[in-house]
């Protein structure tokens, strides 16, 4: 007697893997929009508005443009995770969750500093004021490891390392230039970094690995 032992055919009514399918063009290019527009619309306040001597104290529209800018980011990280940009590793995909959550604490503490600043002494609020430089902290290390993670190409594999190290710039030159001089490093920062990244995910998705 002889054995014959055959594969099993492959299946070719199964569609292929969720994770296997490119993102879709048009979310990549609306989160570029949302981040572009809310780098330029911080940059741009931060040049306009002033902190209150007699109050010490921002304007709300001032907040009101540090607000939209983290929408930004959050749209950003929502755009690196659907097209794994740090990479296909569970631990790459958890980093990026990781900030969504950061992201969402310094969000609370910007509306509680917008509607009901004079909570911001408080121990929790100034514990969750934390979550604001630590979430940039973290955009930061999001840039350099789609640098190396190469998921990304071109410019939008190049620009976010650039985008994303606002923190590293910008505390370095406050302790240095002061808080005055700083303000132009920010602002000129956020247009050369988070806004031109914007532009560059809104006018070629593609380069993230998304299809029409």
């Amino acid at each position: 007697m002889s054995l014959n032992v055959t594969p099993p055919p492959a299946r070719t009514d199964v569609p292929p893997a969720a994770s296997a399918r490119p993102a879709p063009a048009t979310p990549v290019r609306l989160a570029g929009l949302a981040t572009a527009a809310g780098a330029a619309s911080w940059a741009v306040g931060t040049l306009v508005f002033e902190l209150d001597p007699v109050s010490d104290d921002f304007p709300l529209l001032y907040k009101a443009s540090s607000l939209l800018f983290q929408l930004g980011l959050v749209a950003l990280v929502a755009v690196q995770l659907r097209t794994r940009a740090t990479g296909t590793g569970r631990l790459a995909r958890g980093f990026l969750h990781a900030e969504h959550v950061m992201l969402g604490l310094a969000i609370a503490s910007s509306l509680q500093w917008m509607v009901a600043p004079d909570l911001s002494e408080n121990a929790f609020f100034l514990a969750l004021d934390l979550f604001w430089p630590l979430s940039m902290l973290g955009m930061a290390a999001i840039g350099i490891r789609i640098a190396v993670a190469g998921r990304w190409r071109g410019a939008a594999r190049v620009w976010p390392a650039i985008a994303e190290t606002w923190a590293l710039v910008m505390f370095p030159a406050m302790a240095v230039l002061g808080e005055d001089t700083a303000t132009y490093v920010s602002a000129g920062h956020l247009l050369l970094g988070y806004t031109a990244l914007g532009l560059i995910l809104a006018v070629r998705p593609e380069l993230t690995g998304a299809r029409d």
